[in-house]
């Protein structure tokens, strides 16, 4: 399926108890959004329109049964209706296994559809982890659910934040976890995932950084030997394979460099280096990409907000970037495909 102008975007519900539904009426009916790509989520209509009333949105929910019947028409937020919500027993702002097995649903729908070929990419809205442990599905986040409903492909996160591209060696694991990853065979893994990644956002030859994992990138083996020992050698073998990337360098400066330019993207080596610089940029307009499936998946940069669950007064910011950037690289992969 060669996107057109405007690519197809399968665009998941999220916990029907958080604020996911209430930031997709907003999020959908943006004209930047409607102009580079068309959305249909995939949830309960039921749901979507309780959220509708709920924001005021100027716009109508129309239940669909196939992507195809979607409506070009900016005033109608299509859906592809799984009915998988009883909206009487719903409770916004609270953990069910009900929203999370819904939730569940929405996931695996929409990947079907990317793998079919009938969606450009997906984007998915914030999932509460509990709810979907209470469901009976075991997993630490998206993430590791996408990687499984595709194959369990190797992956990895980039947090996208304007012109902060982040990618990580590991992720929802503990410190101790992570350390132990910091391994070249993973480093490198992460390098080609993140330089694909970066070239679907339009950069034809990426400059990678790669972060030290100690204070000062070690200060040649002061503060520790995981540089010497294991990520100046990833590096080097990086650089030798083709690959343009310096490091490693210091984590307390490596992300503010990107940030200005010197660099296309970093590699953060633990959840927590990469993720702090990226989220105090504005956690309310970070974006998720999931690198390394066989699809195009996006996402927001936040949870699921149950505070405000329910008020109409939820920040679509992330969402838009999120629809945004997905329909970016929905285009970059048809124009590097044809």
């Amino acid at each position: 399926m060669t996107p057109a102008a405007q690519p197809l975007l399968a665009v998941t519900l999220g916990d029907a108890a958080g604020t996911g539904p209430e930031l997709i009426t907003k999020a959908l009916i943006d004209p930047a959004v409607r102009a580079a790509c068309r959305p249909v989520v995939i949830g309960d209509a039921a749901v979507l329109a309780a959220a509708l009333s709920l924001t005021g949105v100027p716009a109508s929910v129309r239940a669909i049964g196939s992507l195809a019947e979607a409506p070009d028409d900016p005033a109608v937020i299509a859906v592809v209706d799984l009915a998988n919500i009883d909206l009487a027993r719903l409770e916004r702002g609270k953990i069910s296994a009900a929203a999370g097995q819904a939730a569940y649903e929405a996931i695996r729908r929409a990947v079907e559809f990317a793998l079919a070929g009938e969606a450009h990419a997906v984007v998915t809205s914030a999932l509460n982890k509990a709810a979907l442990h209470a469901a009976g599905h075991r997993y630490d986040g998206h993430t590791e659910l996408l990687a499984e409903l595709c194959g369990r492909p190797k992956v990895t996160m980039m947090l996208v934040a304007g012109r902060l591209r982040v990618c990580h060696v590991s992720t929802h694991v503990s410190l101790a976890q992570a350390i132990a990853r910091v391994r070249p065979e993973r480093i490198l893994e992460v390098v080609a995932l993140a330089e694909a990644g970066v070239r679907q956002l339009g950069v034809a030859r990426p400059h990678l950084a790669v972060a030290g994992l100690n204070p000062h990138a070690g200060e040649g083996g002061i503060f520790g030997s995981e540089e010497l020992e294991f990520i100046a050698p990833a590096v080097a073998e990086a650089n030798r394979r083709g690959f343009h990337v310096s490091g490693p360098l210091a984590g307390d400066t490596v992300f503010f460099r990107t940030l200005q330019g010197e660099f296309d993207g970093a590699i953060a080596m633990y959840h927590d280096q990469g993720h702090v610089a990226a989220k105090m940029l504005g956690i309310w307009q970070g974006v998720n990409v999931t690198l390394g499936l066989p699809i195009i998946r996006t996402s927001v940069e936040h949870g699921t907000d149950f505070a405000h669950a329910g008020t109409g007064a939820g920040d679509p910011r992330s969402l838009i970037q999120a629809l945004l950037l997905a329909a970016t690289m929905a285009r970059h992969r048809g124009a590097s495909a044809s």
